[in-house]
């Protein structure tokens, strides 16, 4: 009798589909009784995938070219004999069951639920696991023996006896047979693989009682059915290989019998794969979770140096030196900064090169110094979108900027983790523009972002804490020394000198040349020394290149040395305005929270601004058509510029022309388009102390 008709009438199509999957389910669920066999499949599935793998036959009657049999690498379990001796009596009954109901002729169906019955006592993983090991003893024989048929007189003298020289003389039958094996066994391996996977799940992380899992719990007993089953269809078919002979050409129904399991089998794996998807998903979301109360929780404990919150915030891989000097040109240990004042500027890899050339000035400047001021050091921080590559352009990019840096950074993005990279925006606000977060010697966050305080007072800010940022402004005043001494060193030179200064802005030449040239006249009416200083507009774009280059040219007046002083300035600003803010001062309570907001609405006039000091506590300031007008008008207080001096007799002037109607528009900086609704800071005018209107303005400006 031939084996291959030992399908009872053959598989009626029905149970091929989803309600009949499910009712064959039901079936290998009515035979489980788990009797506490909880064993790791794993090791054995590996063997039984490195058996099919090397198995893959060749030319019938040669010598298939294998790994060194001494090879281990599909053996690294140290426990393998232990393991085989508990699970070695199981797959041998299930083998010989196979061959003896086959044998006989009995049904697919039937022997699959025989097979059940052996490892009722089993979990799921290990029921699969175990049938495919005792089919991959009989492929793995088989095989064997047609690898080493030519060579080996042992196999010859075997292959004999099973009948298989006939078979062996077709090669261009054999082939497609086998062809259609080996597809069903990958899809029957695959799902036990994922199976498998779904036993070594994290308990910690997620249940049987979490959807997900459940989900594809009830999916597990169809999974075994359906596989058990095409275990028992390939070991019909091998053996069919014995007893066929001439009629080695497959019929029409077993190609049926085995295309319809392995596509019933991938529609399993692609439905559990799916699951299986879900279950890593919730188990990342919740490791995620408890990384993130870990982090919090470790920012919020005493430690006794930095080290440990920077080892939490840059991932070391394989141990490897996490740090880039870029004084140095080499990698370092985190423990070069063990107890040291560090700052971490944080940004995209897009840092803008303004900000970064002002950050590295202020840094080398410090560098240079002997006293506290220089006890810090800055790493920078990249945080990079993780759902998007990291291809070559941006690891170029990223080692462009950090080419530039003279303090350290991380030696690749990566090492920020992506809840490292949560914790920097929820717990420190970063979005798009960079931060300066200050660890003091402990690790104790003592400043969210100390680039305001950098961007006033430079190095002398140091320690960078919310206590020294207060004491700063405790002793400062409304002064020429604070609004630009840092922008440029002649400043200070000229107060010395007794010299009146005069810093100006805008983009309108034509203003500028007037301007000009009316202060160089009342200059020298009022014999007074005068030294103007051209500081054009925030965001200084090429029009502001072409002023300062034709101010230099024409002799107009002095020009700062570089374009991103300019911008510096405006930010400068920007940076006071947010720090007295953060300190509770309003424009109603706080006259220089009033002339900062003067200066940022200077900022929205493109036509002209002046602002005029001799010494610390005499400046005036005006837009542009008030400060010309003034000067072209000076016979008008010329008298009481020698009675008052020069800057108090201008300032009264200036007061004079202004008139009731007025219309400023003031920029306050770092309030984005989204956060306008929810804007609810009252901001009042300086020149009248109305409360000033919120309006949203978009702009695109291109020179």
């Amino acid at each position: 009798m031939e084996l291959s008709s030992v399908f009872h009438g053959r598989s009626d199509p029905h149970i091929f589909s989803a309600s009949g999957g499910k009712a064959m389910g039901k079936l290998i669920e009515a035979t489980h009784e788990f009797a506490g066999f909880d064993i790791s499949m794993k090791p054995v599935l590996d063997i039984v995938e490195d058996i099919f793998r090397r198995a893959t036959p060749a030319a019938p009657g040669a010598l298939k070219q294998v790994e060194d049999a001494n090879d281990e690498r599909a053996l690294p379990y140290s426990n393998l004999d232990e393991l085989m001796d508990v699970l070695a009596v199981t797959i041998n009954r299930i083998s010989c069951e196979i061959t003896y109901r086959l044998s006989i002729g009995e049904d697919a169906h039937s022997t699959t639920l025989a097979v059940a019955q052996i490892v009722k006592g089993y979990l799921w993983d290990a029921k699969i696991v175990l049938a495919l090991a005792a089919f991959a003893m009989t492929y793995g024989e088989l095989l064997l023996v047609i690898q080493l048929y030519a060579t080996n007189p042992l196999a010859k003298g075997v292959a004999l006896l099973k009948q298989l020289p006939e078979v062996l003389a077709r090669p261009d039958l054999l082939k497609p047979k086998f062809d259609t094996l080996a597809a069903l066994i990958n899809a029957m391996v695959v799902v036990a693989k994922c199976i498998v996977e779904f036993k070594e799940l994290p308990s910690k992380y997620i249940s049987p009682h979490d959807p997900e899992l459940s989900s594809a719990n009830a999916d597990f007993p169809s999974a075994v059915y359906w596989t058990i089953r095409g275990m028992v269809v390939c070991s019909s078919q091998i053996m069919n290989l014995i007893s066929m002979g001439h009629e080695l050409l497959p019929s029409t129904a077993d190609s049926w019998e085995l295309s319809s399991l392995t596509h019933n089998i991938n529609g399993i794996y692609d439905d559990l794969v799916e699951k299986l998807n879900l279950c890593r998903k919730r188990i990342n979301e919740r490791k995620d979770i408890e990384a993130f109360q870990t982090l919090v929780r470790l920012f919020e404990a005493t430690h006794i140096d930095n080290i440990k919150i920077l080892k939490a915030l840059i991932y070391a891989k394989d141990d490897q030196p996490p740090l880039w000097d870029g004084t140095t040109k080499r990698r370092v240990n985190i423990e070069v900064l063990r107890r040291k004042s560090v700052l971490l500027l944080i940004s995209d890899i897009e840092i803008p090169d303004k900000e970064l050339l002002i950050l590295e000035q202020i840094y080398n400047d410090s560098r240079g110094q002997t006293g506290i001021e220089s006890q810090y050091e800055v790493i920078w921080i990249p945080i990079v979108n993780r759902s998007t590559p990291f291809d070559d352009t941006k690891m170029t990019q990223f080692e462009s900027v950090q080419a530039t840096m003279q303090w350290h950074s991380v030696v690749h993005p990566s090492m920020i983790q992506p809840v490292v990279i949560r914790y920097i925006k929820e717990v420190w606000g970063f979005s798009k523009k960079p931060l300066l977060v200050v660890l003091d010697p402990q690790g104790k966050v003592v400043n969210h972002n100390a680039m305001h305080m950098m961007f006033i007072w430079g190095s002398a800010a140091y320690p960078f804490t919310k206590l020294r940022e207060e004491a700063l402004w405790k002793g400062e005043t409304w002064r020429i020394e604070l609004l630009a001494d840092s922008i440029d060193t002649n400043i200070n030179n000229w107060l010395t000198e007794g010299k009146v200064i005069c810093l100006y802005g805008g983009e309108d030449m034509d203003w500028i040349r007037k301007f000009t040239t009316a202060a160089k006249a009342v200059a020298r009416a009022a014999n007074i020394e005068l030294e103007m200083l051209y500081m054009g507009k925030s965001n200084p774009r090429e029009q502001v290149r072409r002023n300062m280059t034709a101010i230099k040219l024409e002799n107009i007046s002095h020009t700062l040395p570089d374009i991103s002083l300019v911008w510096f300035f405006w930010a400068r600003l920007e940076s006071m305005w947010h720090s007295r803010a953060q300190h509770g001062m309003t424009v109603q309570n706080d006259l220089i929270m009033q002339e900062i907001l003067t200066m940022l609405g200077f900022d929205g006039n493109d036509r002209g601004w002046a602002v005029i000091s001799r010494e610390a506590d005499e400046m005036t300031r005006a837009k542009a058509d008030t400060a010309l007008k003034s000067l072209e008008e000076y016979k008008a207080w010329a008298t009481a510029s020698a009675e008052k001096g020069f800057v108090p007799a201008l300032n009264d002037y200036i007061k004079s022309l202004q008139t009731e109607h007025h219309c400023n528009c003031l920029i306050l900086p770092g309030i984005s388009a989204a956060a306008i609704g929810s804007f609810n800071e009252r901001v009042v005018c300086v020149d009248c102390g109305k409360p000033m209107e919120v309006l949203l303005m978009l702009r695109c400006c291109t020179d």
